[in-house]
């Protein structure tokens, strides 16, 4: 019993883990695209951009319930502290993804689709704002009791570094965005998308050198972990393979590919997670709360390990299979050229 305790919060970390590095790339492009609508040129070009996402944005998002389902059940001490902590950060995007999802339903239906339009695009920006802090908001630390309960107040999360967290991860979600425009769309329109892919990730490549580092310099968790052998060697290799994923994201981009670039994105998130979770790690909330002390009784871990094990590969598939159906391009008759 004393292995599976040591054993299985780890299981349930990268389960958790997973699911959000999924809806971050997921509906991380629904996010980057809703961004980008707010600076398309015509209705006609909109009307493109949204829909491309028309048969696949609502099951993105289900990866999301799934995260914060598999947090409460697993780790439901971590899960009440950081909903006391960051709900002002966590209510901001709950009303962003509703004011998205109700303006994509309305819009089609509407005769005149300005206020939809704008209630796409901005609540996608509050989602990916309401993200950026909660996540911030964790990786500066919250504080908490002997017991682990919060007792902060509520505009703990609200700094500087967390402001330049949310800004790089609306720069990413407007550089994965546009690139998985650029594989939808053709002509003119995916010129466009070649320029913002550019400057997102130029943008992007700032941020997230800011932030890689101050936070040694400001966090003192984050510093031994850094700086501590021998996982100070793997650290060294993250950003030199970093700046080898932009170089090669960027090659992609000036040669015109319409595929590469998604891919080399997609592989900057997961590196992005991989150097992520390393430095948390064994924490679920830095630092007061270890996944040993949040984690629930190993039997609930057992029997929610059972439950999802045959979910998650049903989501999976149908994920998969969305895509391979609707893989083609979205065009119209002045931008299908």
């Amino acid at each position: 019993m004393e292995t599976l305790s040591y054993f299985l919060p780890q299981v349930w970390f990268s389960i958790l883990a997973l699911f959000l590095f999924l809806y971050v790339i997921l509906d991380g492009f629904d996010l980057g695209v809703g961004i980008l609508s707010l600076t398309a040129s015509s209705e006609e070009r909109r009307s493109i951009l949204m829909t491309s996402l028309s048969n696949i944005w609502d099951a993105n998002e289900t990866w999301l319930v799934l995260m914060a389902g598999g947090l409460f059940g697993a780790f439901p001490l971590a899960y009440s502290t950081i909903l006391n902590a960051l709900y002002i950060p966590i209510l901001l995007m709950l009303f962003g993804l509703i004011f998205r999802a109700v303006a994509f339903e309305f819009r089609e239906q509407a005769k005149r689709k300005l206020f939809w339009n704008f209630a796409f695009g901005v609540g996608s920006f509050l989602a990916a704002l309401g993200q950026g802090f909660a996540l911030g908001g964790v990786l500066q630390g919250i504080r908490v009791d002997e017991t682990g309960h919060f007792i902060g107040t509520s505009w703990d999360w609200l700094s500087w570094q967390t402001i330049l967290v949310a800004l790089t991860l609306i720069q990413g979600y407007v550089l994965i965005g546009s690139t998985y425009l650029i594989w939808k769309t053709t002509g003119e329109l995916q010129q466009t998308y070649y320029q913002t892919a550019k400057i997102a990730a130029v943008t992007t490549l700032i941020g997230a050198i800011l932030i890689t580092i101050t936070t040694p310099i400001f966090y003192d968790y984050a510093r031994e972990r850094l700086f501590a052998r021998p996982l100070v060697y793997v650290f060294a290799i993250i950003p030199l393979v970093g700046v080898a994923l932009i170089s090669l994201l960027l090659r992609s981009l000036f040669r015109k590919q319409e595929r590469a670039p998604f891919i080399w994105t997609i592989l900057l998130f997961l590196l992005t997670f991989i150097g992520l979770g390393m430095v948390v790690f064994p924490y679920i909330i830095p630092t007061g709360i270890t996944i040993y002390e949040a984690a629930a009784d190993p039997s609930a871990l057992v029997f929610m390990i059972i439950l999802l094990g045959g979910l998650i590969p049903v989501m999976l598939f149908y994920n998969i299979y969305q895509y391979i159906v609707f893989r083609g391009k979205v065009t119209s008759t002045k931008y299908g050229e």
